[in-house]
Parts: C-alpha cells; structure tokens; sequence
C-alpha cells in the first residue's frame, strides 16, 4: 500500500506528527535553491513498557509507526525520535537489551536519515552511557537545506538539568547563527516550567531559552507530556508531540501524573498526528490535529 502524508496523518495507533518545515516561523518565501521538506518526529515509545490496562499493543505500536512512515508516497527527508524510546529499568544489561531491541526495529525504516535523542527513561539512571554505546552523542546540531537543527540534552543529568557545559556549547553554535536564521531546536522535556511537580520542566532551560530568544526564527519541539501542547515565551514558540504508547492527563490537571487507561471504546484516544502547514508568502503557520480512530 502507498499512502501521501494526509493519508499518513490519520492513521491509527500512531503518535507523532509530520512537519512540513516550510510552516516554521521564518520559513516562508524561500528561494528556488531552498526547497520546503518535511520530517517526520515521533516520541515516546518507551519500548519495554508493561501496561495492558493503558495499552495492550505495547509492543505493536512502533513496528506500526514504521510501515506507515516508509508507506508514504513521498518519503520525509529525515525522521527523529524525541526520547523515551525505551522504558527505565534499573537493569542495566535490561536497559541495553530494549535499547537493542528499539535500534532493531528503528531500523526498518527506509527514510535515508534517522535520527535520535534521548529521553530521561533511556538515560538519566546511567548518564546515558548504555545510550551513547547505541545510538552516539545525546546532544548535536546538523544543518537541512537552510534550517539548522540543534538537539539539546536534557534528561542524562538526573538533575533534569542541560548543565554549564552544554549551554556554553548552546551558546557558541548559536553565535555562528545570524539572528534571522531558521533554527529548530528539539529536546526532550520541556525548556520551560510547564508542571515542574511532574517533572514537565528542565531545571536550567530558562537560560537556554534566553540564548533562543534572540533568534526570531526559532522553533521548539519536544515530547515527554505524551500530548499535544502548544507554549510561547516571548517569541519563541514550543510544540509537544503525542507519544507512541500512551496519553497522560492535561498538566497539573490532578494530584498524580497517572497515564490514561486504555478505552476499548475508542482504542487510540489521545494518540494522533499532527501536520503543520506552512500560509504561502507569510511566517504564519497552520497546525491541523486528526484524531488516529479516523483512519
């Protein structure tokens, strides 16, 4: 079956969204010799989990992410995990085992560049030592025809912090950057204080938010709060994804950060996609959610 990316938006038990990079603040009247793309992000597999009572296709949701991304018609130019690909154990010969088992079935995608980040179930109990034996370092920046791409870590510190070193690093690629540059930045929990008693906070991301700042193409995605959220802090705009294997309750909405049971009744509530589409000749962009039980 061949499927376009509309069609790939609304498939079923599913998390993590399309973006059409030509949707980002900034983004808007590029050249001929800068072409619009998209990439696919998708978050929060958390691979190993256990939990029939809010999700009974634990281990089926990912291979399912996969054949629906290499069965789009147009392949993204690059797919990223945002973390959690894996669930925490404090086994460390476990850990590695699921991060194995993650890498394996990663890898049958047929987009020619796949890239990866960890989140703090993968990394904070070892520092990401069993991380980086997989998948390399847990902080980058590459750049994709005209936008630069920077992955900050925040989840190996246990802390919750980026750290001094990686914000001085923050700092310098930045300073390369011209103030209208396009720049994406992808971490795994929030840079801001969206529930800190959740632990839906990077104890430091205020400073890594006033290096952003400047940057008034800039834009934020991240995952950890398995839900669409949307947050602007000053002009920097910050864009959650769903998760892969199941949805948590709005933030601060209750006592406990509980995940949300599984409804059998509408299998897929709270999981979806997500397609952000870029007003021709403007730098506004339009983000349009579909519900994964309408496939």
């Amino acid at each position: 079956m061949t499927i376009d990316r509309r069609q790939f938006l609304k498939l079923s038990a599913l998390g993590g969204g399309a973006v059409l990079a030509s949707s980002l603040p900034g983004c808007a009247g590029l050249s001929a010799s800068e072409p619009d793309f998209y990439f696919v992000q998708l978050s929060d597999s958390h691979w190993g989990f256990q939990g029939p009572k809010v999700n009974p296709d634990a281990r089926g949701t990912l291979p399912k992410a996969v054949a629906a991304v290499n069965a789009l018609a147009e392949p993204p130019d690059f797919v990223i995990f945002t973390g959690d690909l894996t669930h925490t154990t404090d086994d460390g010969a476990e850990r590695r085992k699921r991060l194995a088992e993650f890498k394996q079935v990663a890898s049958g995608l047929k987009c020619p560049v796949v890239r990866f980040m960890p989140g703090e179930h993968d990394a904070s109990l070892d520092r990401g030592v069993a991380w980086k034996e997989f998948f390399g370092e847990t902080h980058y920046t590459f750049d994709h025809k005209g936008v630069h791409f920077i992955a900050i870590d925040n989840v190996s510190d246990p802390a919750a912090r980026i750290g001094e070193e990686q914000l001085s690093w923050l700092k310098a690629d930045l300073e390369r950057q011209p103030k209208d540059a396009r720049i994406v930045v992808f971490t795994h929990r929030p840079l801001f204080d969206l529930a800190p008693q959740w632990d839906w906070a990077t104890r430091d991301g205020a400073q890594a938010i006033a290096l952003l700042e400047p940057y008034r193409n800039a834009t934020v995605f991240y995952g950890h709060i398995h839900q669409e959220h949307h947050h602007v802090t000053g002009q920097l705009a910050h864009h959650s994804a769903k998760s892969l294997i199941f949805a948590l309750p709005a933030p601060g909405s209750q006592p406990k950060r509980e995940p949300i049971a599984w409804d059998a009744a509408q299998p897929h509530k709270g999981l979806g996609f997500r397609e952000v589409e870029n007003e021709a000749r403007s730098a506004k962009f339009a983000i349009t959610e579909y519900p994964v039980d309408k496939a």
